[in-house]
């Protein structure tokens, strides 16, 4: 058993191990493997290595038969493993003499699993995390990267200055990064990987794809489908919409309101800017007169049967699996929570009752995003450039016993020879080189990456690890697939050209018909409240919000009396004192908006 599946073992016995924990002594450090010495300079450049510990778990080591070290990678969601002896992998492990072996959550809350690595006394190498950095940093098992930033130029060049400098703790180091959505030379984006109200696009091609600008038109056209199509062509009922209650994943039904009301993700609240940009205005989303008719809105669907019955009760993975049966015509999300998860079952093959033979991107069950708002004037739901959450993300920990080996790996990916067999693989076999330089892939190549079984066998995107997004060091292609235009054009299944070509546009981004405005001084304000504990009086607030929210917002779509479960929401809500909340969002806003005026 390698090292990082006992790990996982050792989580499943969870409550065992915190028992344990406790017992130790009061310093709950002592009893970690790490390197104290780690983030010095001049303790690098040699592997250094530990003899097994009595929990079983060996530190990295160079193996005699290949040379090369095999370090570990967590990540607190659902990962895909890759087989043993992984094509990409193994190039990978060649050119940069590290071989990293990933896992994933395993019927855990990130949480959960983030307390128990740190109790069973081991830590992965890597880790990326989007909930428990800070508790990682704050019981010292992260190595600060300031002394490798200068050393290796490709980690450096992710990041300005000033952009390295929102990644700074309390203590004036750098110890995680945000992998996600670095732009290379331009912003590439083809696709909205954001919050919408989606749909499918069989949808609007019955309905000869018209403007659908309202809440309330994009549940007319819905209906109206559903009533004259109840199935799909195996006999499986549709399911008009659906979303999600289930733990942090609520947002699904919870955040909506902001999206209507015209304004970006800020994730908390809602930041006016009538009084101009040097004069925001907190607002609290969840009082508006919008949530209400949302709330309204969605309880009258679900009277009509509109709404998935058990959308108050189901798991995200119910939710997944219901999205990849084809049935569900619409929801609200994030398209990073769905899209790639139902990629793979929407290519296989189905056979319908009448004897056909379909894959459900074939008869357009893809689904597209709608750019609405509550009165129709538009909206500004796709965020143009990068996004940088700096409270949580990327980091290597004190389980690595050579940190300048560790850096010297993720300087290495990023090299584009490294980077293009992440993204594009290997030439010849998943892409090709046309006479302008341009790479593109053949459909049977398309196919395959789409493989959930060539994926495990084949690629290795390491897409935890950092990379780029935007236009390759060669000036020509764009760092991933999904960016450059021909590939993504030729990746999409009929039914979605046709639908992007009825109304006008080439991508998602331009389905969606977001203004490209600048990012405001305080955006996205999700980066200071998903950092929020109870050590302060708003964070308490804030908690406590959320957990009314929770209980409350099913009962509103479930309610036989609306007006009335409103009112008691409302009482509910205010004896969590939202105002202490709000006043300390007020003053992290005034902080950025000066910290901007200084810059």
């Amino acid at each position: 058993m390698s090292r990082f599946r006992k790990i996982l073992a050792c989580m499943l016995v969870f409550s065992m191990l915190m028992m344990c924990a406790c017992q130790k002594t009061s310093d709950h450090r002592s009893g970690i493997k790490k390197n104290p010495e780690a983030s010095k300079p001049e303790n690098r450049g040699s592997i250094q290595t530990q003899p097994t510990d009595p929990s079983g778990f060996p530190t990295p080591t160079v193996e005699p038969d290949d040379g090369i070290v095999d370090m570990t990678m967590f990540v607190t969601l659902p990962l895909r493993e890759k087989d043993p002896g992984n094509d990409i992998k193994e190039l990978i492990a060649q050119k940069t003499g590290i071989r990293v072996n990933e896992a994933g959550l395993n019927g855990m809350y990130p949480d959960e699993a983030i307390s128990a690595i740190m109790a069973s006394g081991d830590l992965p190498e890597f880790i990326y995390t989007d909930s428990g950095i800070n508790d990682l940093y704050q019981g010292g098992y992260l190595i600060a990267w300031d002394d490798y930033l200068e050393e290796f130029p490709n980690i450096r060049e992710l990041y300005t200055d000033k952009e390295w400098d929102r990644f700074r703790v309390d203590d004036g180091h750098i110890y995680w990064i945000d992998v996600f959505d670095r732009f290379y030379q331009k912003d590439t984006t083809t696709t909205h990987i954001g919050q919408a109200f989606w749909i499918q696009v069989r949808v609007l091609e019955w309905a000869g794809y018209p403007e659908i600008k309202t809440l309330d038109e994009y549940f007319d056209l819905i209906e109206s489908f559903a009533e004259a199509n109840p199935e799909l062509p195996d006999g499986t009922p549709v399911v008009p919409y659906t979303c999600l209650c289930d733990s942090w994943r609520y947002y699904s039904i919870e955040n909506a309101p902001m999206y209507l009301a015209g304004y970006p993700n800020d994730g908390c609240v809602i930041v006016s800017i009538d009084e101009g940009i040097e004069n925001p205005k907190v607002i609290d989303y969840n009082t508006t007169g919008i949530a209400k008719e949302y709330f309204r809105k969605l309880n009258e669907e679900y009277e009509k049967g509109m709404i998935d019955p058990d959308f108050a009760v189901q798991t995200y993975d119910d939710y997944i699996y219901k999205l990849s049966t084809g049935c569900v015509l619409g929801m609200c999300d994030q398209y990073w929570n769905f899209a790639y998860t139902i990629s793979s079952p929407f290519s296989v093959l189905n056979y319908g009752n009448d004897g056909s033979v379909y894959t459900l991107s074939e008869i357009g069950c893809d689904y597209v995003p709608l750019g609405i708002s509550y009165d129709g004037s538009g909206q500004q739901w796709h965020t143009y450039g990068s996004d940088i959450n700096s409270t949580s993300g990327f980091a290597v920990t004190t389980g690595c016993y050579d940190p300048y080996l560790a850096f010297s790996y993720l300087n290495s990916i990023l090299e584009q020879d490294i980077h293009d067999l992440r993204f594009w693989g290997i030439e010849g076999e998943d892409y090709l080189v046309d006479y302008q330089g341009l790479f593109y892939r053949t459909e049977e190549m398309r196919f395959n990456w789409a493989s959930d079984g060539y994926k495990a066998e084949h690629t290795c995107e390491y897409s935890y690890m950092p990379q780029w997004r935007g236009i390759s060091r060669d000036g020509k292609n764009c760092m991933k697939p999904a960016d450059q235009p021909s590939e993504f054009i030729q990746g999409l299944s009929k039914p979605l050209v046709k639908c992007f070509d009825a109304y006008g546009v080439n991508n998602y981004v331009e389905m969606i018909g977001s203004e490209n405005t600048e990012h405001t001084p305080w955006y996205p304000l999700w980066t200071w409240s998903n950092n929020l504990s109870s050590a302060t009086p708003g964070g308490l607030a804030w908690n406590r919000m959320g957990e009314c929210k929770h209980e409350w917002l099913p009962k509103l779509v479930l309610s036989d009396d609306f007006e009335e479960t409103w009112d008691e929401y409302m009482e509910a809500y205010e004896e969590c004192e939202p105002q202490i909340f709000l006043d300390e969002a007020q003053a992290e806003v005034d902080a950025r908006v000066e910290a901007w005026r200084n810059t």
